[in-house]
């Protein structure tokens, strides 16, 4: 999430500012592909959901306590639901196999939808996605459809029995709108990702979303694109921090919390989020890693050291991620 373009009211893009949830429904589930299963979430009453812009996501409060962030990748025109694609992942944090064991008829909390990932005011779109990435982008090409825009997908997966909605993709493919690329689990026959992205047609914005590695490498394929017209979301940190960050983590600080007077000493190997925790300060919190967006928490004073991967350098002058954020300053007053 390196660039955010559109930016919606901030009392919808923080965590701790927008702890608010509601209850839904799972009015279905199908499966999509091998291990990818959709969920249809509905009102339990009937009513329309929250509005929600092509590329947000959001918080699902699983029965396990645990928070995890899909995004929503039904059309941004329907506020009868919100339809979320999981990928059941067994060595993950736990989220992906606990969704996968609900039933239809179930009943979740969810966050209303965050959108760091919007699409961008422009008339030509380049969409890149490996995986279970291709979630906000469904969403983004039906927003692209509605608008009338232009727009290319490549979506890249292991086989067509992992490659999620693709009976919906191959008319676009035959009309040459869409590629969609099986690398039958072997990176040597991946996409070539360096010709796909050479040229930057005139005015074309890129977006991109999938695992890690695969973000890194559309990362370094695509830094001749212009400034400001990239575009991506992660479901993992980056592969690395900058030697400041590393530096930064070696020097205690105080986190002073505006709203209640404490001040709490910050040391070197804890974050914002873990003393909060040990001081009974209750947050709502996910990734821990700088990604998701959900501990997004407004500062009032100090001066931080950004390490996430949400914010882009207008953000950075008004919020901060406290599970990975440090400060240069001796203290750091948070809107808390």
């Amino acid at each position: 999430m390196d660039l955010i373009v559109e930016r919606p009211p901030a009392a919808t893009r923080s965590g701790p500012m927008a702890t608010g949830k509601f209850p839904v429904s799972i009015r279905s589930i199908s499966e999509l592909a091998d291990d990818i299963r959709a969920f249809e979430l509905v009102d339990p009453t009937g009513m329309p959901l929250p509005a929600f812009s092509a590329g947000a996501h959001v918080d699902v409060h699983l029965p396990s306590g645990l928070i995890r962030q899909y995004s929503i990748c039904s059309d941004p025109l329907d506020a009868s639901r919100y339809v979320v694609a999981v990928l059941r992942d067994p060595s993950g944090r736990g989220g992906s196999v606990g969704m996968h064991q609900l039933t239809a008829g179930d009943h979740l909390q969810i966050s209303a939808p965050r959108n760091h990932f919007p699409l961008a005011d422009t008339s030509h779109h380049v969409f890149v996605a490996g995986g279970i990435g291709i979630t906000p982008i469904r969403s983004m090409m039906n927003a692209a459809l509605a608008r009338g825009d232009m727009f290319q997908l490549y979506y890249c997966t292991r086989s067509p029995e992992r490659t999620a909605f693709l009976d919906e993709l191959n008319p676009l493919v035959q009309a040459g709108i869409a590629v969609v690329h099986h690398d039958d689990g072997n990176p040597a026959n991946g996409l070539d990702l360096s010709a796909v992205l050479r040229e930057q047609p005139a005015g074309a914005h890129l977006y991109y979303c999938g695992p890690s590695r695969f973000m890194d490498a559309v990362d370094a394929s695509s830094t001749h694109w212009a400034p400001g017209t990239r575009h991506c979301e992660r479901f993992s940190a980056p592969s690395s921090g900058t030697a400041a960050t590393r530096a930064a983590a070696e020097i205690p600080f105080e986190v002073c919390l505006a709203r209640c007077g404490k001040t709490f000493t910050v040391p070197p190997g804890k974050t914002i989020v873990q003393i909060l925790r040990e001081n009974a300060v209750d947050v709502d919190v996910s990734c821990e890693e700088g990604y998701c967006g959900t501990c997004m928490t407004r500062y009032l004073d100090g001066e931080p050291i950004h390490s996430d991967s949400v914010l882009d350098e207008d953000d950075q002058q008004e919020f901060v991620m406290i599970c990975c954020c440090r400060a240069k300053s001796k203290t750091l007053t948070l809107d808390l």
